[in-house]
């Protein structure tokens, strides 16, 4: 209100100033200055008027904005007030709440403390009667000891010895009857067992064969793959890492490389350049990447389906890529993944008749052959390869003997590694699970006789049982009977470090001493 006041008298000194000018120039001009005076003084009085009235307009201004202020001032401090008197009360039912508790905690102290005396007096008591207890059985071995004429100590150990003895003699005589019945049934009991893994687990008998060549839809498309000066074959070669064969063969186009897992995504990737026709090195890379993207998502599905199908859990996720890189891998024929699966149900039911960890047998029997998807990578036995790769990745000792013991790289020393060499056995041996060309078999056949009759003293050798056997003859006046067990051992030997083959080979070496007269 003070600066509406101070523009309103500024604004009054203006006019008046004004009319001051206006009367200097009319004594200036002389014949106007008495008119201009009236006037001057006129305006100077309605001024001061118009002045005191805008004065009182600014007071009555002023004095309603402070009663406005006053009357929020006012308004804020009463809702003040209530929300201090809702804090008060609120204060107030937390105290009465905590003097009911603390009402509560002095109860339960007094019930404790009485509780407490109660169980000191029970133990007090108990006390007694136990010191009571112990004189009296005292007195009474007093009384033993006088009447028998030994001591405690001495008596215990009397008993002692003669349970001892005892229980020797019973041990004894369990162990030779344990032993004669178990020789008696041990037979028996396994071929019911492996009779019974057989019948409750009946696979395919479809062998697998390794994919090996694409089909075209014309010959004019081998063209197109090898590209002008071979910049196209070229391009899929070095981005695939196998070789393409492109000859005679009508409409087809040959695959080659060591690599399964290779061999798949080069496959996948000239499927695909066929059917999408455009074929240059560009194009080429970018299909071989989808290719390989889609090899790994499958075999990735392939390994956690099979540990899915097998019911075993808790795998490394690399062992589960490993695992599903078997897919790509055959052994004869059959499918490595479809063989460890057979061998971990044959495993797990075998274990279930013996009242073995069934889990764990079906564990050891899916990744007893996870070393075949990297043994073209590492050097080394499958077995040995794949027990370290159990070891790195955190599998149970168990697991890993099993799988270095299952082709008898190391010699099995629990039930679990025997009973997956017998579950890969049996899942190679069944009808129509492996098999191999008539060239390789013929020629693994004379092999085997070759190596038998490169022994001095052999007279002749056969092989038989497609392969699994072989029974040499020898001389009996060359080779004893005991040099004939030897024999067996090196032939065996030799058969093991010259030849790959399927399961196991048995050699039989065989000498006979013919006697022969005339009656006449």
């Amino acid at each position: 209100m003070k600066i509406e006041l101070t523009l309103l008298l500024t604004f009054a000194g203006v006019i008046v100033g004004g009319f001051i000018g206006a009367i200097m120039r009319a004594k200036a001009s002389g014949s106007k200055f008495a008119n201009a005076e009236k006037e001057a003084a006129q305006i100077v009085e309605s001024a001061k008027k118009e002045a005191e009235t805008i004065t009182k307009e600014a007071d009555i201004q002023s004095k309603d904005v402070v009663f406005k202020a006053k009357a929020a001032w006012e308004e804020e401090l009463r809702e003040a007030r209530r929300e201090l008197q809702a804090q008060e009360k609120r204060l107030v039912h937390k105290e009465e709440n905590l003097d009911r508790k603390v009402s509560q905690v002095d109860e339960k102290e007094q019930d404790l403390s009485r509780r407490e005396q109660s169980l000191q007096d029970r133990d007090r008591n108990l006390q007694q009667k136990t010191e009571e207890a112990e004189s009296l059985v005292t007195e009474q071995r007093v009384k033993l000891e006088k009447l028998s004429g030994i001591t405690t100590e001495e008596a215990k150990q009397q008993l002692m010895a003669a349970m001892e003895s005892e229980a020797r003699h019973d041990a004894a005589k369990r162990i030779r009857q344990i032993e004669d019945e178990a020789k008696e049934v041990a037979d028996k009991k396994a071929k019911k067992i492996l009779s019974l893994a057989i019948q409750r687990f009946a696979g395919d008998y479809v062998a697998e064969k390794t994919i090996n060549s694409v089909a075209l839809p014309s010959d004019e498309m081998k063209g197109r793959i090898i590209g002008r000066e071979g910049r196209n074959i070229r391009a899929i070669e070095a981005a695939t890492g196998i070789d393409l064969i492109i000859d005679d063969t009508p409409e087809a186009v040959i695959i080659s490389g060591f690599n399964p897992v290779r061999r798949e995504v080069a496959r996948l990737a000239l499927e695909k350049l066929i059917a999408d026709g455009r074929i240059h090195p560009a194009r080429i890379e970018e299909v071989v990447k989808k290719a390989e993207q889609e090899v790994d998502g499958a075999i990735r599905e392939a390994g956690e389906q099979a540990t899915f199908d097998v019911g075993v859990h808790g795998i490394h996720p690399e062992i589960v890529k490993i695992i599903g890189r078997l897919r790509y891998r055959t052994s004869y024929g059959q499918n490595v993944l479809h063989h460890s699966i057979e061998v971990a149900f044959l495993c797990g039911i075998m274990a279930a008749e013996l009242g073995l960890d069934v889990k764990q047998a079906k564990r050891a029997g899916l990744l007893h052959d996870i070393g075949k998807a990297v043994d073209h990578e590492v050097e080394g036995s499958h077995a040995l390869i794949g027990a370290d790769l159990a070891r790195k990745y955190g599998e149970p000792s168990e697991i890993v003997h099993a799988i270095a013991a299952h082709h008898e790289e190391e010699k099995p020393e629990t039930i679990l590694a025997v009973l997956v060499q017998a579950a890969d056995a049996l899942s190679g041996a069944r009808p129509g699970a492996r098999r191999e060309m008539l060239e390789t078999y013929v020629k693994r056949l004379e092999d085997l006789e070759r190596i038998g009759t490169s022994f001095n003293g052999v007279t002749s050798c056969f092989a038989i049982q497609a392969g699994r056997e072989i029974r040499v003859m020898v001389s009996s006046e060359v080779v004893s009977d005991d040099q004939s067990h030897v024999m067996a051992k090196d032939i065996a030997r030799k058969i093991e470090t010259e030849m790959t083959y399927p399961g196991q080979i048995r050699v039989n070496v065989i000498r006979e001493t013919r006697a022969t007269d005339y009656a006449k």
